[in-house]
């Protein structure tokens, strides 16, 4: 799968849409999940509103010229439900609603569009197995995260007329996501740090409080200079550890798993174990169901042993 940087073109020309009568059999927006929901004339330009506080991911299909982007139609909302609001799916079968892919010009399906503050970004133009999908949304969310955009969407069962599709943040997080999009990192931390210690089994938690951590040792510093520094000296651990933070940052996951394996691999002693914890904290910013943690915990294994 080829994924794009994360970046902010122009928004859509959409003028028209709202007041378009749906096409034959179009959906109604009825149906969906908590998540999810199928796109329409209708309701398509509020589904763009709501992404100005939350991300929206758009993905295009048909079953019946391609039916694996139906597939993958059906995995983005399965994940939408896993992330709980952290973006909101919306499924626009092409063959019911053909005015919107004229609009969005979609050369083709299956096609996932990123939309943040009203502006789209393609995301992938390929059907993909659910992992890789999972792995892909979970570095587009962390990238998000690092640049303080930390929103989630109403629940739909639970969501008004007014205000479906507007963001909520878990009452539990809302102290160390405000703080992060207040560029507040050790405030964040702190916070973060609060929750895990409250419940170690904390997922979320600890993801966060492993980013926050991130965010703060790479505060102020030059990526050629830390680069740079780190290929001079390969053997130390402040150098590769934080060449590895900045990597993370920039969503080259693999590549900070990969640098820090190697470096437990050459190492001994103290060094090894600042490195090894390193390493592990890397793993708990991307989460440990990730395949790429997985990987990297095997790599790890094989390095120590």
């Amino acid at each position: 799968m080829t994924q794009q940087p994360f970046s902010r073109p122009g928004a859509v020309d959409l003028t028209g849409l709202g007041s378009a009568p749906a096409a034959a059999g179009a959906t109604t927006g009825a149906a969906g999940s908590a998540y999810s929901l199928p796109i329409d004339e209708q309701n398509f330009q509020a589904v763009l509103e709501s992404s100005m506080t939350a991300p929206v991911l758009l993905v295009f299909f048909s079953r019946s010229r391609m039916p694996e982007s139906g597939q993958l139609a059906d995995d983005l909302e399965t994940l939408a439900g896993e992330f709980e609001g952290r973006f909101l799916a919306g499924l626009v079968d092409i063959d019911a609603t053909p005015q919107i892919a004229q609009a969005m010009q979609i050369p083709s399906v299956p096609l996932v569009v990123v939309v943040l503050e009203g502006r789209p970004m393609p995301l992938l133009q390929s059907a993909v197995p659910l992992e890789e999908l999972r792995a892909a949304l979970t570095q587009v969310l962390q990238q998000l995260t690092a640049q303080g955009i930390t929103g989630r969407h109403t629940p739909r069962a639970t969501a008004t007329a007014d205000d479906e599709g507007a963001d909520q943040v878990d009452p539990r997080y809302a102290p160390a996501y405000d703080a992060l999009e207040a560029g507040e990192v050790d405030t964040a931390i702190a916070e973060f740090q609060k929750l895990v210690d409250a419940n170690p089994a904390d997922t979320e938690a600890s993801a966060g409080l492993a980013m926050a951590s991130i965010l703060k040792r790479t505060q102020g510093v030059d990526l050629d200079s830390a680069r740079a520094a780190a290929a001079a000296a390969p053997d130390d651990v402040a150098a590769q550890t934080l060449v590895a933070d900045l990597d993370m940052l920039g969503g080259h996951v693999e590549d900070a798993f990969a640098r820090l394996v190697g470096l437990v691999a050459r190492s001994a002693g103290d060094d090894r174990d600042r490195a090894r914890q390193h390493l592990l904290d890397l793993f708990a910013a991307v989460g440990n169901e990730d395949p790429r943690v997985l990987r990297g915990r095997q790599n790890l294994a094989s390095a120590l042993f």
